[in-house]
């Protein structure tokens, strides 16, 4: 028997409608990456440059002017208990994400990640160790797909949930700022240069579109459009779908476990106060191919210190208990329907243990 869907007054809505029109006009994730990736990689590698120092692109928006937008939507005051809590926190997360992009380049930009993103338990930490050691080997780079190719394959995916949909707003791109691939709003972001493992593709698609654009659309159908922007926090358990959505469609390769435990392993060493040189030298000493360790390093060093990394691992530990303790993913369960993850989750996956989540 379910529960009688709660009347939400104008008043909230209004609220909430505001407070969600604001947070998907900030790209936050656009402003972050360094715009020459590419040419400092090769630089640091060929040796030019031991310590790269990374140029962004010129901010879309004034953060004075957004955090004043920010500050005339009393949250305060939403009459519903639940909606309220929600919009408060949303509110925070937008407040440090603009307080982020002031100190976007400086030391200040670290502790603001921690704090939206938080830091590395030494549970996760040891966990990351133990994914690298019993992983030992990668799988060879292979053919891999460009962005034209890689489009399509988006947009294919596009079009199957559009024979769900007709009006369904999704949609992929290839936009000259963006680097690699990434979700922003209702968008597939993809960047020109791009290249996507043929073996990789497949779970892409999965992790971005099927579970970061599903989850957006199912959000913005809500009559809480802030549910579409994403909970204050929601990015811990999205990215940690995203990746389960990879093992469930057979395609967690050796490469990605280690990338996301190199990730986390980075992550401490940005915030224990290692140089980029540091933190990519032992990346390397452990077996990360020096091309693959740079791109790691660089996105946990851009813009000061951006520790949203450590948060894939980490919400993939979270639901592999709960899923060991015969948790569900479904909302409502099908009768003899059971989500299979294959023999990757009592391989590989295995020395992530059954012990539960780590401490957040």
């Amino acid at each position: 028997m379910t529960s009688p869907a709660v009347e939400l007054s104008p008043t909230d809505l209004a609220v909430d409608h505001a407070l969600a029109h604001l947070s998907s006009g900030m790209r936050f994730l656009l402003e972050v990456p360094p715009v020459d990736a590419d040419e400092a990689r090769a630089a640091y590698l060929d040796g030019s440059a031991p310590d790269p120092q990374f140029t962004y692109r010129e901010l879309d928006a004034d953060p004075d002017v957004t955090a004043a937008q920010l500050a005339a939507i009393n949250v305060t005051n939403v009459e519903n208990l639940t909606l309220g809590h929600l919009l408060r926190a949303k509110h925070r997360e937008l407040e440090l994400q603009v307080e982020m992009l002031r100190a976007r380049d400086s030391e200040d930009f670290l502790g603001l990640s921690i704090e939206l993103y938080g830091s590395v338990s030494p549970t996760l930490r040891a966990q990351a160790e133990q994914v690298l050691a019993a992983v030992l080997a990668a799988e060879s780079a292979g053919s891999a797909l460009h962005a034209e190719a890689f489009l399509l394959l988006a947009q294919e995916e596009i079009a199957h949930y559009r024979e769900q949909d007709p009006d369904i707003e999704m949609h992929a791109e290839i936009r000259p700022d963006a680097v690699g691939v990434m979700v922003s709003g209702d968008t597939l972001l993809i960047g020109p240069d791009s290249a996507v493992q043929q073996r990789r593709a497949a779970a892409l698609i999965h992790h971005e579109v099927g579970t970061h654009l599903v989850t957006q659309v199912n959000g913005a159908a809500q009559p809480s459009k802030v549910l579409g922007t994403g909970l204050a926090g929601y990015d811990e358990t999205q990215e940690g779908l995203a990746v389960v959505a990879e093992i469930a469609c057979g395609s967690l390769t050796a490469f990605r476990l280690r990338q996301l435990a190199s990730r986390v392993l980075t992550v401490d060493r940005r915030v224990a106060g290692a140089s980029f040189h540091e933190a990519h030298e032992a990346l390397v000493s452990g077996g990360i191919p020096p091309g693959s360790a740079f791109t790691t390093v660089m996105r946990v060093f851009r813009a000061g210190g951006m520790t949203k990394d450590a948060i894939y691992l980490r919400g993939l530990v979270d639901l592999l208990a709960h899923l060991r303790a015969e948790g569900r993913l479904d909302r409502q369960p099908r009768a003899g329907h059971r989500l299979t993850l294959g023999p990757v989750v009592g391989g590989p996956l295995g020395v992530l243990g059954p012990q539960g989540a780590p401490d957040l």
